[in-house]
């Protein structure tokens, strides 16, 4: 048996100012440092250690993962970045505030393009389409460390998570679009070494 880690990075600046932010870069906030610091502290008092650890290219996501790593003494891990576990791409809506948008093509519209499966923005990704580029790198890279007995972290996005539990969970395109995942709390799986999931909690801090 081992342990799959899932969680989202810490609050970023764009996610405080109500932004669309993709792929784009922006940092963390004070709260979601401490976000991040209190996720590697419950998970170390838990008595959680890693083997391997995956996280997008995205910087709040980097460093949320560099700060749990801290707690949880285990700076020397070699993390793996790819940029297949980014978050959704929202394309033409990036760096825009989310009540603007909706002045600007209508709320119906906009929340077609947040809360549907397979509805992508102009020049964006659906969370269908993300989905599709996070399973398969799950499956070639991360799930052969499961079945090694290892116990593995990944540090990504909303959207980019919400594919995987998708996966996971055995949810509907219905039911992933309502799947809230919160900044900084882990989802716990315990999975077994033909990658069967045991088990699933969440920590709240």
């Amino acid at each position: 048996m081992s342990f799959l880690v899932l969680v989202r990075h810490g609050q970023s600046q764009w996610n405080k100012e109500n932004l669309f932010t993709g792929w784009k870069d922006p940092d963390l906030t004070e709260k979601g440092e401490q976000e991040a610091i209190s996720a590697g502290l419950a998970l170390k008092k838990l008595g959680y250690r890693f083997d391997s650890v995956f996280t997008s290219v995205l910087l709040r996501a980097k460093k949320t993962t560099e700060l749990m790593l801290i707690q949880l003494n285990q700076t020397s891990l070699t993390v793996i970045e790819n940029e297949a576990l980014n978050e959704r791409d929202y394309g033409n809506l990036s760096g825009l505030n989310k009540d603007d948008a909706k002045i600007k093509w209508g709320e119906e519209q906009v929340m077609a393009w947040r809360r549907s499966f397979d509805i992508a923005p102009p020049e964006g990704e659906s969370l269908k389409n993300t989905a599709e580029r996070v399973l398969p790198y799950f499956l070639k890279n991360i799930l052969p460390c499961l079945k090694k007995n290892q116990n593995v972290l990944v540090v990504a996005h909303g959207n980019s998570l919400r594919g995987l539990v998708m996966k996971l969970d055995k949810l509907s395109p219905e039911e992933v679009v309502k799947l809230e995942i919160h900044t900084g709390i882990p989802i716990l799986y315990q999975v077994s070494t033909q990658g069967k999931i045991l088990k699933k909690d969440l920590l709240q801090n």
